[in-house]
This record gives structure tokens, sequence and C-alpha cells, in this order.
């Protein structure tokens, strides 16, 4: 995939009088599709491959599962239902032996971006075959390792892989992109695949789940108001990992937005987090969840207080609250004042490990990498994100060809970043993006709608807080709120990647499926 400024994070994209970012998961720019493929969409899509069938097997947990795969696209049309303007590519595992559809759940999965094809989520979470990501640090060159997923979800439910618009195999019609890239539009396009899909596979009365990651949560909000209100499809439960509704909230460049300071409240727990997993606090705190409840009391309490009182702030307590982020962040007293107490994702990154001469990673803090200035005042790209990204799009591209037998004569797009203007109007409004009221639509009209939020420690990219925050603030009945599951997780953006939450991850989505419905008998 090609490098965009010598690597330069492409991390924030602001846009619309307020701060947008985007290439929430997974940030790199792919190459620009052939001219060849470009020339034959000026009237029409490339012909569509044909569906492909094949079968195989995976152990979850010691249990066998025989599965039928389908690799395919469906097509989406116009706002008149009549031209193809677009086709969306999906991966499909059905359990065999399975008598009675309606007693067997479904679960659409998606990464997010905008921008990111779906790859990161079959390869490295639930499909039946995981890349293994040995470490924190960047992995070697090929050959890499496929193995089978031990934690695949295929023991809960039947799993629908589905790659955005213009990403992976899907593809959009020249022209016809500004159907398609933009928050609405995006939601929109996703609720006629699953009307589609669903459609196509007889599965109308199945238990249905979306799993959306990163922008992924983003559109599940979006999508769970819209399969509501378009095609009268109730679901039994969201599942996010990683999550942002309110875009408001990033700590990627809140000094763009000033006067909110609710993104430096969010993200100080991650800092946290971050420098006790790299033995950079001043004091020994053993237990990081204990740690954590310390820190959130204080970014809630004294620190949202002293931020809330601006320049009136005065200056003995302007310098105990600078004391006390050095103790919870590790960063020098000085750089802090210097900071006027509010210290955004890149600057922190940057500056953690600076004396090393290392930066941490963005989506997992976890990872680090030789800074490539250190003389900077933010990272310039994102350690996490180079490590893996290598052996993800390898695999996946010699697995679908090789195994699933698809897309021997096309090409797979990992990501669209810099080939696509998102519009990140939403509901015709051109204010921040906020998505927690779709949410909260869906679950006042589906009051038996259940959701559960995954999340990880040492995520910069959606800070675990601010999933908390924003799930807590819905604007729902108090007794909605029971609905609300949250599960965490030792781990970064892409919580997977370290094998202990993988499984994790897997047991609780898995128990979070199983009670959402009950079998038909």
């Amino acid at each position: 995939m090609k490098k965009h400024l010598n690597l330069l994070l492409i991390a924030i994209c602001c846009q619309l009088a307020g701060l947008q970012f985007s290439s929430l998961a997974q940030e790199r720019h792919a190459p620009q599709p052939p001219a060849a493929e470009n020339a034959s969409s000026k009237a029409n899509l490339p012909p569509a491959q044909p569906d492909v069938t094949t079968t195989g097997t995976v152990t979850v947990e010691g249990q066998r599962i025989d599965y039928q795969a389908i690799a395919g696209t469906i097509p989406l049309l116009d706002e008149n239902d009549q031209d193809t303007t677009a086709r969306m590519f999906y991966v499909a595992y059905f359990k065999q032996g399975v008598s009675d559809p309606t007693t067997r759940p479904i679960t659409f999965l998606y990464n997010g971006g905008p921008g990111s094809a779906t790859i990161w989520l079959h390869m490295g979470a639930f499909g039946p075959r995981r890349v293994v990501i040995d470490s924190t640090v960047h992995m070697h060159g090929a050959p890499y390792e496929l193995v089978n997923n031990d934690y695949s979800l295929l023991d809960a439910s039947d799993l629908v892989f589905v790659d955005a618009p213009g990403t992976g195999f899907s593809r959009v019609l020249k022209g016809k992109e500004k159907d398609y890239y933009g928050v609405d539009q995006d939601g929109r396009a996703f609720s006629q695949f699953i009307m589609r899909f669903i459609t196509k596979y007889g599965r109308w009365n199945s238990p249905k789940f979306l799993f959306g990651e990163s922008y992924g949560t983003t559109r599940s909000a979006v999508l769970s108001s819209m399969l509501q209100n378009m095609y009268d499809i109730d679901l039994n439960g969201v599942i996010l990992l990683s999550q942002i509704l309110s875009f408001d909230n990033s700590i990627d460049g809140p000094s763009r937005n000033p006067g909110d300071d609710m993104p430096y409240i969010l993200g100080l727990p991650t800092f946290a987090a971050t420098a006790w997993y790299h033995h950079q606090l001043p004091q020994n705190y053993p237990n990081l969840q204990a740690f954590l409840q310390q820190v959130e009391n204080f970014a809630t309490g004294p620190y949202a207080q002293a931020l809330l009182k601006g320049s009136t702030l005065d200056s003995t307590t302007f310098n105990q609250i600078a004391e006390q982020l050095h103790q919870y962040t590790g960063l020098p007293v000085d750089y802090i004042k210097k900071a006027n107490l509010r210290i955004d994702g890149g600057q922190f990154e940057q500056q953690l490990l600076n004396n090393q001469g290392l930066t941490t990673g963005r989506l997992d803090t976890r990872f680090t990498g030789p800074s490539l200035d250190i003389l900077s005042e933010r990272a310039y790209y994102d350690p996490q994100s180079e490590a893996i990204s290598g052996a993800y799009v390898a695999l996946f591209n010699d697995y679908v060809r090789k195994v699933l037998k698809y897309g021997q004569n096309m090409d797979y797009y990992p990501a669209i970043y810099g080939r696509m203007q998102w519009d990140w109007t939403h509901g015709g409004s051109r204010t921040s993006v906020n998505v927690m009221n779709d949410l909260a639509t869906a679950m006042k009209k589906n009051p038996r709608l259940k959701v559960l939020l995954n999340a990880g420690y040492y995520d910069l990219a959606t800070p675990f807080y601010e999933g908390v925050y924003e799930l807590q603030h819905l604007p729902i009945p108090d007794d909605l709120q029971k609905n609300i599951q949250y599960a965490f997780y030792e781990s970064g953006h892409m919580v997977y990647l370290h094998v202990p939450s993988l499984k994790q991850l897997h047991d609780r989505t898995k128990q979070f499926i199983e009670s959402c419905y009950a079998p038909a008998h």
C-alpha cells in the first residue's frame, strides 16, 4: 500500500466547520485502481463475478464446526430502485447441519475508517482462520502464518463479513460515489445490503446482530435506526468494538475545537493506562483496574472542574492539577504546564517515550516504533498500524483466492483513504457528527434491543472511557440503561491482537448473543 507523506499518520480529517476524523480504524492509504477498471466503469460497473461456495471446518474451543462459505456480491440499486450503482462484497459463513435457520443467529460484521475493508475483523477476530501476530513490534516479512481460529464466532452465530462500498472487492459506479461516501449514504447502503442479503438467503426470521469496529460503531448506530425505519427490521443486539458516536469527543485534535474540554477528560484514563504499561509512572500501581478507577474519579472531578474554569483557574490549583497529571501520565510537569493542562493523543504518543527515541501506537499504545522526528510535537505515524498491516493484507489476498476461490482477476483494496471525499452531513445537519440519538431512537422504538460495548484500555483512537461516557449519556429512559453491557480488555483498538483478550472477546460476545434471543420451539 502506498505510503503518504513519508508515513504521515492518516488520522485527522477536519471538515464541515467542526472537527471530523476519518480513518478511525486501520488508517492507511491504498493504491488507486488500475486505469482499465476505471475505464470500464464509465458507463457500467465491471461485470460481477459469480458467487463462489466452498466448505471448511474450524475448531472453536475444542468444538468442531463444519461450515459453508460463500464469497460474492450484493447489487445496490439507485434511489429509484432501477439501476445497479454499486456492488458490496461479502464473505458469509453458514454452519452446516442447521435444520431450522430461525434457531440460528446471523451477525453482520464490518470495520470502519470510514474507508476500510473488513479484513481486520475477518482475519483477526472471528473468521475461521486467524493471522498470527506474536508481539507488539513490527512483524517480520513474508511468509506470514495463518492458523485455525480457536475463537471464531461460528459457534454462536452465522457470520457475514461485509466490505463497505469502494473497499475490498466492493465497487461503486464511477460518478455515483457521492451516493455512498457519507454518514447517511453509507447507512442506507448497508441497510439495503442487509435487507437484500436476508431476502436472498431466507434469514428474515433469524435473530440478527450488528458488529462494528471503530467507525463501524458509528455506522451501527445509524444502521440500527435505519433498518427499523426503512425495512421494519428489529435487531436483537448491537455489538460495539472501540466506539465513537460523538466526534466532538475525539482525542485526536481537540485544540481545533476550543472550548470543548471533554476529549481531554475522556482520554486521560488511556494516557494513564499507557504510562502504566510502559512503566513510566512515578509511583507503582500494582492493579491496573483499581488505578484506572482512581484516574477516572480525578478526570471527572478535580480535572474537569479545573478545565471548566478556563482562564479564571487560580495558579495554586493549576500547579496542583499539573502535578497530578504528571503522576497519572508520566509526562514532565513543565510540559503539562506549557500545554495548559490539555494534551491530545498525538502529543502524548510522541512525548511519553521520547527520551528513548520511541513513539507509541495510536490504535494500540502497547506498540512502539522509532520516532521519525524526536523534535516534533506530535507522532508522525502509527507503529501499530505499520506493524501488522503487511501480514493481514498478504494473508487475506492469499486466502480469498486460494481457499475461497474468489477474486482471481480483481484487485482488493484494504482501504480507500485519499480516494474518497466523505460527506459528514448527518440528518441534514452539518455540525459535528453525533449519532448517539440514532442508537437511542433504536433502543426506544425497540425496548428489547441490547447493546454490548467492548473497549481496550490501550486504544488512543477511540479511548475506552469515551465509549462509557457516550453510552451513559444516551437520551434514553433510565430503565433502558440495563440493556447496555460493558467489557474491557488489556489490549488496544483491535482488541483481538492480544490473544487472551480475543478469547475474552469471543466468550463475552457469544454469551451476549445467546442472551438476546429465545430459540424457537
